[in-house]
């Protein structure tokens, strides 16, 4: 009887073992980026941005929030590939630039490279800055 009941106990451990490890998937890389107004800039406009990329479906999915822009924002990106403070073409461009701006794109292997590289920038564009008010670079959180 004595012994029956430790095998229960031991199975039962083993069990919850097991349970325990398929629950805790591992976690999805994060990345934020900190949006404040470009070199020769006037504009009091901030924002946030938050992204997760799953490599198993290729998605990245976004959250950017912002305030205090010249104007309604007329554009809203993700650019790159690109080292801080550097230009280029937009990868990634939001359906709608009202913030909260949130949503999920899928991105290429070479472009899961870049953003993992930090390559990758938010750029928000208004109409007195169509080159972009606010931009920040997408980091390894």
């Amino acid at each position: 009887m004595k012994t029956s009941w430790i095998i229960s106990i031991a199975a039962a451990g083993a069990l919850a073992g097991a349970c325990s490890t398929m629950e805790s998937a591992p976690a999805l890389p994060t990345y934020t980026a900190t949006l404040a107004p470009g070199a020769g800039i006037t504009s009091s406009g901030k924002g946030m941005g938050t992204f997760t990329y799953d490599a198993a479906t290729h998605a990245l999915t976004y959250n950017v929030t912002y305030e205090g822009l010249t104007g309604p924002a007329a554009a809203a990106h993700i650019h790159g590939p690109a080292d801080p403070g550097a230009n280029a073409p937009p990868v990634v461009p939001f359906p709608s630039a009202a913030s909260p701006i949130t949503g999920t794109a899928t991105l290429t292997d070479a472009q899961a490279a870049d953003l993992a590289a930090g390559k990758y920038y938010v750029n928000v564009h208004t109409a007195a800055n169509k080159g972009g008010e606010i931009r920040g670079q997408i980091v390894k959180k």
